[in-house]
């Protein structure tokens, strides 16, 4: 089993990789009990956003690690990879925008202002 930051580096070359734009990784632990890491990227296109996805499932696969659940990469707009202590969201940039995850998570989020 890949250890946290092993882990985290595969999953940012393979978005490196297939060029995946603004790329986001948020330290969620204590904010959640699902995962301690979130990873969000862009991709301009579904077909990026497919690319992006399949690169993440493919290379954490090669490593010994394979996703317990990925979603959402048949439609292109928005495709989740669940890899435990790390989930990766890959969205068009108009999804993003919308669902704002950083604010949701990152460090204005509501239980980052508990915390305060």
């Amino acid at each position: 089993m890949l250890e946290l930051e092993e882990l985290k580096k595969r999953v940012i070359d393979a978005i490196e990789d297939v060029k995946g734009i603004d790329l986001c990784v948020l330290d969620v632990k204590g904010k959640t009990s699902v995962t301690d890491v979130m990873i969000i990227v862009s991709g301009n296109t579904s077909r990026q956003v497919r690319a992006i996805a399949n690169n993440i499932v493919m290379e954490v696969k090669k490593s010994g690690h394979p996703p317990l659940g990925a979603e959402g990469e048949e439609y292109g707009e928005w495709a989740l990879i669940d890899l435990g202590d790390i989930i990766v969201h890959v969205m068009q940039p108009s999804i993003r925008d919308f669902y704002n995850l950083e604010k949701l998570w990152g460090e204005d989020s509501p239980a980052a202002a508990d915390e305060a």
